[in-house]
């Protein structure tokens, strides 16, 4: 199995390292652009082999981790199914629906592995608040509240949107199973007025009923990594800067009360207990690329597959245009492709 990398920034660098680690990876090969980066790499892992350009690396590589900037992700993706190699895409997929769906298709018809490194789909303690919600732990996942920020990094080809909202976005579609209907967005950018750097995403569900806040920023003075669900029975919170106890399940709830008298409160509150299952640390990233190698080997559909990234791709266009209109998009009544081409998510800073 021998796995290739191009792009050794920040996740490109962490990839490396992973796949340096796994017995079933017998070889891995890396390019970047940048010398400097191959330079790094080489002093760090001895063993790794280096590419002269992105076409030595395909011909070389059974399988293929894309770590570049997003604007040139649907680009490389393209070519490596092409040559029939199996691919593993950082968040987005891409950044237009139509590159996504064609990716997808050409994956298809090569019948080669097209993941999306949707990494908090591969968390120990994601996973878990899935499955307390597939159990039906939680009752009904009424409203989903999450919150991503930091300050920076600004990116020089996508808005906060599109960098750190798919992370949310794949989160919520998770854990309940679905994807939004419907998508309204607001935001704006404050350094840079053509670049968002601080936005609100109100998506619904409506297969689950659920509503779900996303709320994602570059300006921050505290870096959160935060999602709280409200189910009809219970709630619970995924903290994923905690040094222990990620998840917390807490015994709370609200129900309308009968109200007979005019003192009556129209609403009864239950305080119960709060419970903090043991989740034993696993690396999310080690666990997404052992996954790939699996993938390749088994030709087994991947747990975030071309189609996953697709709706979170789509889902982020509408937000884009909603963005730009001050409008609720649906996505069952758009041509995203047109809207794209009218209300461009990437922004390029000046």
């Amino acid at each position: 199995m021998r796995i290739g990398i191009v792009g050794l920034g920040y996740w490109g660098s962490k990839h490396v390292r992973v796949l340096s680690t796994l017995s079933d990876v017998d070889d891995v090969v890396v390019h970047d652009a940048n010398a400097s980066r191959m330079e790094v790499i080489a002093a760090a892992f001895p063993s790794v082999r280096q590419a002269p350009s992105l076409e030595a690396l395909l011909a070389s590589v059974d399988g293929l981790v894309i770590a570049t900037q997003p604007s040139s992700h649907a680009t490389i993706a393209r070519e490596a199914l092409a040559r029939g190699v199996h691919v593993l895409v950082e968040k987005p997929l891409a950044l237009a629906s139509d590159d996504a769906r064609q990716l997808v298709a050409m994956a298809a018809a090569a019948r080669t592995t097209l993941m999306v490194g949707h990494t908090f789909a591969y968390n120990p303690a994601v996973r878990a608040l899935r499955d307390l919600i597939r159990r039906g732990e939680l009752g009904d996942v009424l409203h989903v509240d999450s919150e991503r920020l930091n300050l920076g990094l600004y990116q020089s080809d996508c808005d906060v949107l599109w960098d750190l909202a798919p992370h949310d976005i794949s989160i919520v579609n998770s854990i309940t199973g679905t994807s939004p209907t419907s998508v309204r967005c607001w935001g704006r950018g404050h350094i840079d007025r053509s670049v968002t750097d601080n936005a609100y995403l109100m998506l619904d569900y409506e297969e689950t009923g659920t509503q779900a806040v996303v709320h994602v920023s570059w300006l921050s003075p505290h870096r959160v990594r935060r999602l709280t669900v409200v189910g009809s029975q219970r709630m619970a919170v995924f903290d994923d800067l905690a040094n222990d106890e990620r998840l917390r399940v807490f015994d709370k709830g609200v129900t309308p009360a009968e109200v007979t008298q005019a003192h009556d409160q129209p609403m009864t509150y239950r305080y119960g207990d709060i419970h903090a299952p043991y989740i034993p640390f696993q690396e999310p990233l080690l666990l997404e690329d052992q996954h790939f190698v699996e993938c390749i080997r088994t030709g087994n559909p991947p747990l975030t597959g071309g189609e996953a990234g697709l709706d979170v791709v789509r889902t982020l266009e509408a937000a884009s245009v909603s963005l730009q209109t001050g409008t609720e998009v649906r996505l069952d009544e758009i041509n995203l492709a047109d809207a794209h081409r009218a209300h461009p998510p990437v922004l390029v800073l000046r």
